[in-house]
């Protein structure tokens, strides 16, 4: 018998879709699904048609990744957390 106690709904983790993913990085749900499809982004797929993601998740891989591109430049160039031009780019 299982005797943890039922998640509350504060506690229970939000998942978001990629629409409201993209509003909140005010990005394309485009985008949104590229990043994941490419692995720059964590996902969760649910069915072949459903894909929701964790904010907090997301998050934290796009500032280890811009992390990684900065320590990659070393160059002293300004240091930004923006997606890279071929992030964007419609295939």
């Amino acid at each position: 018998m299982n005797d943890a106690p039922p998640l509350s709904h504060k506690a229970r983790e939000e998942f978001l879709t990629a629409r409201q993913l993209a509003a909140i990085l005010q990005v394309s749900e485009a985008t949104v699904r590229r990043l994941a499809h490419k692995g720059r982004i964590p996902s969760v797929r649910i069915t072949p048609h459903l894909i929701r993601f964790h904010l907090k998740a997301v998050r934290a891989a796009l500032l280890d990744g811009s992390k990684n591109a900065r320590q990659d430049a070393g160059d002293g160039e300004a240091e930004t957390a923006q997606l890279s031009f071929p992030d964007l780019h419609l295939e």
